[in-house]
C-alpha cells in the first residue's frame, strides 16, 4: 500500500493565473488565485505476483476501512501455511520427548546413575529442540501473514477511484489493484505572490468558486510554503521578486461528496486591511 496526492494542471500556467489574478484582486482588497482541486490518493498495491480471484467493489463505491478490495488466488500460500502447520507440530512433538529425556537425565543424574557428560547431552538436545520449535513457529507466524495479505483491505473509508484490473488477471508484485480517494475535505493547490504573502496567514478564510456548482464554497487558508518558487535563486534580483511565488494549500470545508480532484477552481482570499 502506497499513499500520494493528486497534482493539478501546469505549474506555469497557474503561476501565469496567480500573476493576473493578483492585479484585479488588489482593487477590491480580494486575492484571487486559480489552482486545481485535490484529495488524498491512496494506492492499494498486491504482495505478490498472484492471480485475482476476486474484486468485490465497484469504481465509484465507497467503502469503509477495513473494507476487501480485492482477493488474491491462495492456493500456494494455503500449501505453504499447510506445510508450516506440519513443521510446527514435528517441532512441537520433539521438543516434548527432549523435555521427557531431560527430566530423566536430570533424576538418573541426581541417583548417579547418570553421568554428567550424559545430562549436558540431554540439555543441549532440549536447547536444539526449542531452538528449532522457535523457528517453526516464526515460520507459521510469516506463512499466515502471507496468507493473510493475499486479502487486500481499504486502510482507511474513501471512494474507490480506479481498479485497474479484472478478476483471472495475473498482477506482478506491486502492481495497484485499487485506487481510493480518501475522505477527508479537499483542498485547491495555489500559488501566493510575494508581493501579497505576507498579508495572508494559515487560517485565513477564503471562498472557492467551481463551474457548475453554484454556490461559493466555505474554505480555509491551509498551510503556505516557506520556500519561494518560480525565480531560480541564482537568477534572483530586486527586478525579479514581483515573479516570485509561494506554493499552498487552500482547504475546502463544505464540499459537495461529488467534487472530484482535477477540477480548476478560483479560490478567493479576502485581504482586509491587513499590512505586510
Amino acid at each position: 500500500m502506497r499513499g500520494r496526492r493528486i497534482c493539478g494542471g501546469a505549474v506555469g500556467a497557474a503561476l501565469l493565473s496567480t500573476l493576473l489574478g493578483l492585479g484585479c484582486g488588489e482593487r477590491d482588497r480580494d486575492l484571487v488565485l486559480v489552482g486545481t482541486v485535490e484529495r488524498t490518493l491512496v494506492e492499494v498495491a498486491a504482495p505478490v505476483a498472484e492471480t485475482i480471484d476476486e474484486l468485490p467493489v465497484q469504481r465509484g463505491q465507497h467503502v469503509e476501512a477495513g473494507a476487501v478490495l480485492a482477493r488474491l488466488d491462495p492456493l500456494l500460500a494455503d500449501a505453504d501455511l499447510a506445510s508450516a502447520q506440519a513443521e510446527l507440530a514435528r517441532a512441537q512433538a520433539a521438543h516434548t520427548v527432549a523435555e521427557h529425556d531431560h527430566r530423566r537425565a536430570l533424576e538418573l543424574h541426581r541417583s548417579d546413575v547418570a553421568s554428567e557428560q550424559q545430562l549436558e547431552r540431554a540439555r543441549l538436545a532440549l536447547d536444539e529442540t526449542e531452538a528449532a520449535w522457535r523457528a517453526a513457529a516464526a515460520r507459521l507466524a510469516a506463512a499466515q501473514k502471507r496468507r493473510a495479505d493475499l486479502v487486500l483491505r481499504a486502510p482507511s473509508a474513501g471512494v474507490v477511484d480506479q481498479i485497474p484490473f479484472d478478476p483471472g488477471e495475473r498482477v506482478p508484485a506491486g502492481a495497484v489493484l485499487a485506487v481510493l480517494l480518501a475522505d477527508g475535505a479537499p483542498w485547491v493547490r495555489v500559488w501566493i505572490p510575494e508581493r501579497a504573502v505576507a498579508r495572508v496567514r494559515p487560517g485565513d478564510p477564503a471562498t472557492v468558486e467551481i463551474d457548475g456548482i453554484p454556490r461559493s464554497l466555505p474554505a480555509r487558508v491551509l498551510e503556505i510554503s516557506r520556500e519561494p518558487a518560480y525565480t531560480p535563486h541564482y537568477a534572483l534580483t530586486e527586478r525579479e521578486r514581483v515573479n516570485l511565488v509561494y506554493e499552498s494549500r487552500v482547504e475546502i470545508v463544505d464540499a459537495p461528496a461529488e467534487l472530484r480532484p482535477g477540477v480548476p477552481a478560483e479560490v478567493r482570499i479576502p485581504l482586509g486591511e491587513r499590512v505586510p
